[in-house]
């Protein structure tokens, strides 16, 4: 799935529906970031980051942070992601 896959899912008048939407772009977005990291850990990226990469790090860890909440409100909400 990409960030375009949840446009229609964005429109969509069951908050449940916009829910999903922005858990998949979170973890969309998350993973591009992890696999950023990833690339620069291991001297593959290309392209000079303009930030340090304590501040990506520190990015990556409020995500992941936000998506491990939307995971247990999903739970209590009853919505499958």
């Amino acid at each position: 799935m990409g960030l375009k896959d949840t446009i229609k899912m964005m429109e969509s008048n069951d908050y449940k529906e916009r829910f999903r939407a922005e858990y998949w772009q979170v973890r969309i977005r998350f993973e591009k970031l992890e696999s950023m990291i990833k690339k620069w850990e291991n001297r593959e990226l290309d392209f000079i980051p303009t930030c340090p990469k304590s501040i990506y790090c520190l990015q990556i860890n409020m995500m992941q942070d936000y998506i491990n909440l939307l995971e247990a409100r999903a739970e209590l909400e009853n919505i499958k992601l």
